[in-house]
């Protein structure tokens, strides 16, 4: 049996890991957290949103950064401080703008499938991740945005999307609950809303049943291709302290697939290749709906305000507002400044809410500059890759871990093969 590793148990990797089990492969998951699904898989906006396909490559989202850039609460925020890799990746990133149309087609597809695929794991595995089946709902206040919207409606519904204009009494109809005077919407009914770290928590716990192995508390320090794919890692607690031989354990394999998310840039140079991702930074609160009159007061529908790119999702007692994109390197800091607009627009958009109890959240993006996932093999034979997926990670993992699965299992069948069987011992050496 062949043995594949997946350096990262965000939704990615847990996805990944379940098609490769489905299709005959050991599989071995490294995280240097405790438990899977902890960093940008934990609290983010929670929308399985193929409506919310647009990628950001055109000259609006460049202009909007530029005026934005020294506005502290602006819903784009980039810090001006010097860094080849932010300003090297803006530079792609404008490049890409003559393929903004085909890739947000390409994107609405993939979303469409991921959706699908999505649905058929948490049946399949009885996973209960707090799935709201409503569709969401874009609200627009302006008839420019609203004409923006149509444009971008046009590339989705070319993509296979069944997505619709709605008017002012029509947001209300769908919504009651939300306050405003808007222009007009579109209101997609396919789409839907979930808690992803629930979700992703329920599949990692399919996998184990499915004989996948789990090395948390581990740090992956190295991989190499020559002569083989190997992993080398260190416990991830404060092993200066605890592990004063620095012990490095190192573990042989078929096949690896990087689905580290931001940090599967420093991986990928490891082995030669180029994965140019950078660290886009989001923020969400969720609000805990403690008493009646925020319970009634929530909305139940999903929105996205596309001027302050904010979106939001309901799990039962919680209300999740999630939004803001902001540029600063690996910075995970929780900023008032940066919270605050998130919960004003719940005080001004859903008065009877109480947001008194609000646990605020920061999370990176991994975004590449074209806006697609990198999705393929690397140059060096066993080295794979599934990562970058930006804002629509958890819309598109489930596609893109069935697209990865299949590039192994050309590349590698499963059978016989020299790497270790996931329940072989970890052989380890001192450094």
């Amino acid at each position: 049996m062949r043995h594949i590793a997946i350096i990262g148990a965000g939704i990615t990797g847990v996805t990944t890991a379940y098609a490769l089990s489905e299709k005959g492969y050991a599989v071995t998951v490294f995280d240097r957290n405790r438990y899977a699904a902890m960093e940008t898989s934990f609290a983010n906006g929670g929308q399985l949103s193929a409506s919310n396909a647009e990628v950001w490559n055109n000259w609006g989202t460049v202009f909007k950064g530029l005026k934005w850039m020294l506005k502290r609460d602006a819903p784009l925020l980039v810090n001006p401080k010097p860094s080849w890799h932010k300003y090297s990746w803006m530079a792609e990133f404008i490049g890409n703008i003559p393929h903004y149309r085909q890739n947000t087609i390409d994107t609405a597809r993939l979303a469409i499938t991921g959706r699908k695929y999505m649905f058929e794991m948490a049946e399949r595995e009885n996973i209960d991740f707090d799935l709201e089946r409503r569709g969401i709902l874009h609200v627009y206040k302006t008839k420019g945005e609203f004409e923006h919207a149509a444009r971008v409606n046009e590339m989705l519904t070319e993509a296979g999307l069944d997505r619709h204009a709605v008017t002012p009494s029509e947001i209300s109809s769908i919504e009651p609950a939300l306050h405003g005077t808007f222009y007009g919407g579109f209101f997609t009914p396919s789409d839907s809303t979930g808690d992803i770290h629930k979700f992703t928590r329920g599949l990692a716990d399919a996998c184990v049943r499915q004989g996948v192995r789990f090395e948390l508390d581990a740090d992956v320090v190295a991989i190499t291709a020559d002569p083989g794919p190997r992993v080398s890692w260190r416990e991830a607690f404060d092993y200066a302290k605890e592990n004063p031989s620095h012990e490095v354990h190192t573990a042989e394999f078929d096949g690896i697939v990087v689905c580290a998310g931001s940090y599967s840039r420093d991986l990928a140079r490891m082995v030669g290749d180029r994965v140019n991702v950078y660290p886009v930074k989001g923020y969400s609160i969720t609000v805990m709906l403690n008493d009646e009159e925020s319970l009634q007061g929530a909305p139940w529908v999903s929105l996205l305000d596309d001027k302050a790119k904010i979106v939001t999702s309901r799990y039962k007692t919680r209300f999740r507002v999630a939004g803001t994109a902001e540029f600063n390197g690996f910075n995970r800091d929780i900023r008032h400044d940066r919270i605050k607009p998130l919960v004003d627009w719940v005080a001004n958009f859903f008065p009877r809410v109480n947001t008194s109890q609000s646990v605020p959240w920061a999370g990176l993006r991994p975004m590449m500059p074209n806006m697609l996932p990198r999705v393929g093999a690397g140059v060096k034979p066993g080295i794979f890759y599934n990562t970058g997926h930006g804002h629509l990670g958890w819309t598109l993992s489930a596609a893109t871990a069935e697209i990865i699965a299949a590039r192994i299992e050309a590349d590698l069948p499963p059978g016989a093969s020299g790497g270790q069987h996931a329940a072989s011992p970890i052989r380890a050496v001192a450094v």
